[in-house]
């Protein structure tokens, strides 16, 4: 279920010589000509192309200096989808997580992952209102989910190491943050984290 960006397909349909049928009053003209045609892009294609593009921006070299901004475009991008019901959903599931109403946030992320399983900020949202809750195993397990559906989620990356330090386990913390820095270097808040846990477990 890993979301890849796919680049512009090109179908190429070669067509033969076509030779004149026998006992024909007139030889058929031969032919020889390449037709090709350009595959439209899906929208969810399109989003995959432009994250694509958006992570090579936040690793090339000098990308700390707008680092930030491509951050926040690699967040809008999740937060799109082909439906906008969908946005609209998650949009007051944000808002309600914001105010701390967490059963009304609940309530719609679980219709929306319902209806839109693919969809994997749903399941972030979702994940992190676990983890507000204190229900871990759940966090965890959303989490799982938005890896599944996209590996370079540094959100999820990191959030998971929030998880697990939250459980007391630093060990695992820690792997889950360095794991978050790979995919996104820049991230000075999840540095610090891990500075913190090496001098905490020297040993790690």
């Amino acid at each position: 279920m890993m979301r890849h960006a796919l680049a512009f397909m090109i179908l190429g349909l070669i067509l033969g010589l076509l030779a004149a049928p026998v006992g024909a009053e007139e030889p058929r003209e031969s032919t020889d000509s390449a037709t090709v045609t350009l595959k439209k892009l899906s929208a969810a294609e399109l989003r995959a192309a432009d994250l694509d593009r958006l992570f090579a921006q936040l690793h090339s070299q000098g990308s700390a200096n707008n680092s930030q901004t491509v951050e926040q475009k690699i967040w809008a991008n999740w937060g799109r989808n082909d439906s906008i019901t969908a946005e609209l959903l998650l949009g007051q599931a944000s808002r309600a997580l914001n105010a701390q109403e967490f059963q009304a946030a609940e309530d719609i992320l679980n219709r929306l992952i319902s209806d839109k399983p693919d969809y994997a900020e749903a399941w972030n949202r979702r994940a992190t209102l676990n983890f507000m809750a204190r229900r871990y195993e759940k966090s965890l397990a959303d989490i799982e989910k938005v890896l599944d559906l996209e590996p370079r989620h540094f959100g999820a990356l990191s959030g998971r190491g929030m998880v697990y330090e939250a459980m007391d386990k630093p060990d695992l913390a820690i792997n889950a943050y360095r794991e978050a820095l790979t995919v996104n270097p820049h991230m000075m808040a999840v540095q610090e984290k891990v500075k913190m846990l090496e001098k905490l477990r020297p040993d790690i």
